[in-house]
């Protein structure tokens, strides 16, 4: 969109940007979205955990059938918003296309096309727009901080704490009542946690979902856990340049 003016025989275009190149309602539409995502996520992990502890099959639960289609609708939106605006759709598609498969709604689907799966199969399925939740509660978080480190760090320390409460509540909810050593959900975080840090406990899994965390959690607690090395590092080598600098501003 241009407007043209023509003065002397000359013409000149002043170029107006689209809408959507608005760096102004760009900020503002990813600002919503980002806080709609949030609050979106939190209510699904609250609800997950509301129908684990009661034990509520999900499949049953239209309410939460129907609120979990529409979270996946959303990220989905955020997915194309999120393309609409970059600069390089290319690289914004391939960095983001994980996104976009964690906000399909699986569950709905296999549940309309009657596909038969296992529990077991069922309730990872069910983890998976979580999954793009949790990534969407690290990245929100991380732009709480200008430092690139930190935010990083911050980022990093969601996802830690969010794959070992999911990876506690997948192993309260198949182990209770067949595993004897699981006698309630503090035991299954305290399990989760210690995995997570890699120091392992006296308990052991008997249910697949079980085992299959079990093998998750000190994976990612290796990978996650050298980065506190790296954060304290920055940190400390940040606060030591300040004082230097403070000391030759002073001479």
């Amino acid at each position: 969109m241009s407007d043209v003016s023509t003065t002397g025989g000359n013409s000149s275009a002043t170029h107006v940007p689209a809408p959507h190149h608005n760096p102004k309602v760009k900020h503002y539409v990813t600002r919503t979205m980002n806080i709609i995502v949030l609050v979106l996520s939190v209510l699904l992990i609250v609800l997950l955990s509301v129908d684990t502890f009661k034990k509520i099959d999900f499949l049953e639960n239209h309410s939460y059938m129907r609120f979990q289609f529409w979270v996946c609708m959303v990220f989905i939106l955020d997915f194309f918003i999120g393309l609409w605006y970059a600069e390089d759709k290319g690289r914004y598609f391939r960095r983001r296309l994980v996104f976009l498969l964690l906000s399909i709604p699986y569950l709905n689907i296999i549940n309309q096309m009657d596909i038969h799966l296992s529990a077991d199969a069922l309730y990872f399925v069910r983890f998976i727009p979580l999954a793009r939740g949790a990534l969407a509660l690290s990245i929100v978080i991380g732009y709480l901080s200008s430092n690139a480190v930190t935010s990083l760090f911050m980022s990093y320390i969601v996802i830690m704490l969010l794959v070992s409460y999911f990876c506690s509540l997948i192993f309260f909810q198949r182990e209770q009542g067949v595993n004897p050593e699981v006698t309630s959900y503090w035991t299954a975080l305290w399990w989760a946690a210690m995995n997570m840090s890699t120091v392992g406990c006296n308990i052991q899994p008997v249910t697949l979902p079980g085992k299959i965390v079990a093998v998750i959690l000190p994976v990612s607690g290796m990978i996650i856990f050298p980065l506190f090395t790296v954060y304290l590092t920055n940190f400390l080598t940040n606060a030591f340049q300040k004082n230097k600098d403070h000391k030759n501003d002073d001479e």
